[in-house]
């Protein structure tokens, strides 16, 4: 679970959100490190070299939901990323997808990843990654890409809607 739990889908909050994570830090090298809520320690963002995700918003759990409720809170959260998207894209222009089938494939076999690909993976962020940039560079800052996804650990968990901000190119890993 994130520390964005029982948080209701606002957009003006999420979009303000990802202009935060936009402007903010991003580490140039270094290992990659997740961070909690200090009392509850509900994951709030990780970084690493080149990189920084973090949950705009989390579903309530799914365990014990069936249909129709089940559909009802997947075409929710479906719908909560295409406004996303939609906002998004009125902003920066037409997004692009990276696939993460690659990657999975990658974890299960044990193979070497980027980074950025490398940590999405290793908290079962498997979501296909929705990308725009690169973005103007700010003041004081190089250009960097944005990526948004939706994320669900397990058929009952949560679904989490992530941001991924970083310094360089989102580009699809490719079969070896």
């Amino acid at each position: 679970m994130t520390a964005r739990i029982g948080e209701p889908f606002v957009l003006g909050r999420v979009l303000s959100y990802v202009d935060g994570l936009l402007g903010g830090y991003v580490p140039g090298a270094g290992p990659t490190t997740s961070e909690g809520e200090p009392v509850t320690g509900e994951w709030t963002m990780t970084r690493g070299e080149g990189f920084v995700f973090a949950p705009l918003w989390e579903s309530d759990s799914l365990v014990g939901v069936y249909a129709p409720d089940w559909n009802e809170a997947e075409l929710a959260v479906h719908d909560h990323l295409a406004a996303l998207v939609e906002a998004l894209d009125h902003r920066w222009g037409p997004h692009r997808v990276v696939g993460m089938r690659v990657p999975l494939f990658r974890r299960i076999a044990g193979e070497a990843m980027p980074p950025l690909f490398e940590a999405l993976s290793g908290q079962d962020f498997l979501g296909d990654l929705t990308v725009w940039g690169p973005l103007p560079a700010g003041p004081e800052r190089s250009p960097r890409w944005l990526a948004v996804s939706l994320n669900q650990s397990d058929g009952d968990a949560p679904v989490i809607v992530t941001a991924v901000v970083t310094d360089h190119p989102v580009i699809e890993l490719q079969d070896d």
